[in-house]
């Protein structure tokens, strides 16, 4: 469906996220990889879906070479938890310690995507509630020993056991979860006229 439309743009996708790369590929459209390294620090003044949407731009920024027919494609997910950002585990205590407060409770999913050409800038976002079971010590030690979530904000993969057993309701984008709000980035990929 977009591969007629986007014959035109050479797209590519700065990031390292086998997740969002497999999205992009069953979605059929056809893209590069590229990574470039930045220091993802945000202003503390920022709250939610602010600082999902200033990180993806921020990675847009790294890139100061766009041709014409460029199109880059920048993203950002955060865990939101009691007022404050949940980012990825430096250790097995931290993710334990991320699940278990999670137990019982609610938590929101932000991920925003940020689409730059070469005189072109537009972000998206999205947001996705998540509610956990009460989860015992045991199952959290499972989870964090065979699975090793430490590159998944919030120490936990959806797609994974404990999405499997541990979450009970969900409001919004499973895919917003996963990393990528799959059905905003192919609306707006579709209805947008140029991104030049």
């Amino acid at each position: 469906m977009l591969s007629e439309k986007l014959k035109h743009y050479n797209i590519i996708l700065a990031s390292g996220s086998p997740r969002r790369q497999l999205f992009f590929k069953e979605m059929d459209i056809d893209f590069t990889i590229q990574l470039k390294e930045i220091e993802e620090v945000y202003p503390d003044t920022l709250r939610g879906v602010e600082i999902t949407d200033y990180l993806s731009k921020l990675k847009a920024s790294a890139f100061t070479d766009l041709s014409e027919n460029d199109l880059l494609i920048t993203s950002d997910t955060i865990v939101w938890f009691q007022g404050k950002a949940i980012e990825k585990p430096k250790d097995a205590a931290e993710a334990f310690k991320m699940i278990k407060s999670f137990s019982g409770r609610m938590h929101k999913v932000f991920t925003s995507v940020t689409f730059t050409g070469k005189n072109f800038q537009k972000t998206i976002h999205d947001m996705t509630k998540v509610w956990f079971n009460d989860l015992t010590g045991e199952e959290i030690n499972y989870y964090v020993k065979i699975y090793k979530p430490y590159d998944k904000a919030g120490s936990y993969g959806i797609q994974e056991w404990l999405g499997y057993i541990g979450i009970n309701k969900m409001e919004g984008s499973y895919f917003n979860v996963m990393g990528l709000p799959t059905h905003l980035v192919y609306e707006f990929l579709r209805k947008q006229e140029s991104f030049k």
